[in-house]
């Protein structure tokens, strides 16, 4: 089984994918960051490679699985990303995205807010010692705040030709996408994504 883990950053998720798949050589790492692939390097000993999400620069059909961990919303556009994803997936490959997603509740929205802006700056900062964390975790909060709901996700991975395209919600703003890519002849249903659970 071959994994690419988009967005790799730290390379906490191609870490973990390479410990159950028992190859580090079968995950593929991408980020746009020199310096993310080079944080992701000291815990990822298979492939990094250096690209976007809108333009993944390896061929087609070559992975089993895609893997996004909370990067979503950096992506410019979800149907281009998406398409790209499709592209680079074997038939019957699967995706699986995990994303922040704004809470519906307002008191949940004040708690997580209060927690990203005020209690973990303190505790990075009280950590790292660094004084930029007030500002990064402010840029968190409003990534956050503003990200693109699952309903729109849902609908962009079914408009780029995905299948059995689900959404769970965990803890009211912790999201997990599945899809997987038709084989060949199958088609995609026209009905809608099943709403969140």
């Amino acid at each position: 089984m071959k994994l690419l883990d988009v967005a790799t950053g730290t390379g906490q998720v191609a870490r973990a994918a390479a410990r159950i798949l028992g190859d580090p050589r079968s995950v593929v790492g991408v980020d746009p960051s020199t310096g993310m692939l080079r944080e992701a390097r000291r815990v990822h000993a298979g492939p990094l490679v250096q690209g976007r999400a809108e333009a993944i620069p390896l061929r087609g059909e070559a992975f089993d699985m895609l893997s996004m961990g909370f990067a979503l919303r950096h992506v410019s556009t979800l149907e281009t990303a998406f398409a790209e994803y499709r592209r680079v997936l074997k038939p019957g490959g699967r995706l699986l995205m995990l994303e922040i997603s704004r809470p519906q509740s307002a008191a949940i929205r004040w708690l997580i807010r209060v927690y990203f802006q005020h209690a973990l700056p303190l505790i990075i900062r009280l950590g790292t010692r660094s004084p930029d964390a007030r500002l990064l975790m402010a840029y968190y909060w409003d990534t956050i705040d503003e990200c693109v709901p699952p309903a729109m996700i849902l609908a962009a991975l079914q408009q780029t030709g995905f299948v059995d395209v689900r959404h769970r919600l965990v803890g009211g703003c912790l999201s997990e996408y599945v899809a997987r890519k038709p084989l060949p002849g199958e088609a995609a249903p026209s009905t809608p994504p099943p709403a969140a659970t």
